[in-house]
């Protein structure tokens, strides 16, 4: 049940960070940031359904553990912009709570999952 609720979140937070990428590059004419966070940002998706479709217990967890990487890297991006006034507290929040979110639900899938393993 957890990896479809993932699934679901991670696609969703995939499609608000394109919508991010499409309008903070037209607006504020940035284009290395904004490349960084719309690779990191969709690739916590990916790697979930990468995860979803893995092999084993253990590509799973390295899936995950990749996704993880990938949330905690979107959420370095996020803060380097609101701490340059690249974007809005609104903008940060709007971004970072969905993507705290999601990196602390993969952390327990993984969490869970190993502890199965055990």
């Amino acid at each position: 049940m957890s990896e479809s609720i993932i699934a679901k979140k991670s696609f969703e937070f995939a499609i608000s960070i394109v919508n991010f990428y499409k309008k903070f590059s037209l607006e504020k004419k940035e284009f290395i940031l904004s490349k960084q966070i719309l690779r990191s940002g969709t690739s916590v998706g990916a790697n979930v359904r990468e995860a979803l479709n893995a092999q084993s217990r253990m590509d799973f967890i390295h899936k995950l553990s990749i996704s993880q990487k990938e949330s905690d890297e979107t959420i370095y991006w996020l803060e380097l912009l609101f701490a340059t006034d690249y974007i809005s507290q609104d903008e940060f929040n709007s971004l970072k709570n969905p993507a705290l979110e999601i990196l602390k639900m993969i952390r327990s899938i993984i969490i869970t999952t190993k502890s199965k393993n055990s």
